[in-house]
């Protein structure tokens, strides 16, 4: 089994002597919302979240659009491009990820600052399926984010699990690319936490077909009963074959295990996480926090 172990401290702290490294040709947009960084203070405890960077890349709303891999990642505190998207709080520790209407990936009309999971480090080559399975686990809050013309809150997606083809399926079908449809999809959506997965819109489709991202669609979702608002909350994410489970709080438990699933477990697979704006509005923008995050396989 491969384990994402977590960070230590003062082996990060080490690692901010290494060198600055910054993407040239791309200029920071204004980002007024970020606080600015403070030294710790004495009698107050700074920590670190328990997360592994080096087991993830970084996208971020800027360039076409600017990708991070480790280990260039593991520096983001010192990184001049990195650190106006993903950064420490002052006040707790957690790694917060700002994000706002800019450059989308190929696939998407919004952007983000998010997370994409390397099982190798610095390629996305390798993934996993849901027959050899997987666990994220992470502990979050989404506590600043902007609001539409009516005043409600704008939303975000905070974490996802991706599907991919391999080449072969790929070469197969005559895609573009390796992209498939994203079979989880986690919102933070006016205080609430709602799921969306995906189904056939034929449950009778075999391979190939199941393979274009125009056999499936969006199920109707479903919202937790819990509110979360903008405090800390626990997400747990379960995938094994032909079924998957997202749990809230340790309480609130929703499980999937369907014929959409079972066919599902032909595409590879992998967690994302952090803040992936679901909106285009001037001005708008979101705040992601995130305090552990754990993904094991």
């Amino acid at each position: 089994m491969h384990f994402l172990k977590k960070l230590n401290f003062f082996w990060l702290f080490a690692l901010a002597g290494l060198t600055n490294c910054c993407i040239k040709g791309t200029e920071l947009p204004p980002s007024p919302h970020i606080p600015p960084q403070r030294e710790p203070v004495e009698g107050v405890d700074f920590f670190l979240p328990h997360i592994d960077l080096s087991h993830w890349k970084v996208t971020l709303p800027i360039g076409n659009p600017t990708e991070v891999s480790p280990p260039e990642i593991l520096d983001y505190a010192n990184n001049s491009l990195l650190k106006a998207f993903m950064y420490n709080d002052s006040t707790d520790g957690s790694l917060v990820f700002y994000t706002y209407p800019g450059t989308s990936t190929a696939n998407s009309s919004y952007s983000r600052t998010e997370l994409r999971e390397q099982l190798v480090p610095g390629s996305n080559n390798t993934n996993w399926t849901f027959p050899q399975g997987g666990r994220m686990k992470g502990t979050l809050a989404v506590p600043e984010i902007s609001k539409d013309a009516a005043g409600k809150p704008h939303r975000t997606i905070i974490m996802q699990i991706h599907g991919r083809l391999t080449n072969a399926q790929r070469d197969q079908i005559g895609a573009a690319d390796n992209n498939a449809p994203p079979v989880l999809k986690i919102y933070w959506q006016d205080g609430k936490v709602l799921v969306k997965t995906k189904e056939l819109k034929n449950v009778n489709a075999t391979e190939p077909d199941i393979l274009h991202e125009e056999a499936w669609k969006d199920d109707v979702g479903f919202t937790f009963s819990e509110t979360v608002g903008t405090g800390k909350f626990t997400l747990e994410v379960i995938a094994s074959d032909g079924r998957l489970e997202v749990i809230l709080n340790e309480k609130e438990s929703k499980v999937y295990q369907n014929v959409h699933l079972q066919k599902w477990r032909v595409f590879e697979n992998y967690f994302k996480a952090g803040n992936y704006f679901q909106t285009k509005d001037a001005g708008s923008f979101s705040k992601v926090k995130y305090y552990a995050l754990v993904v094991n396989h």
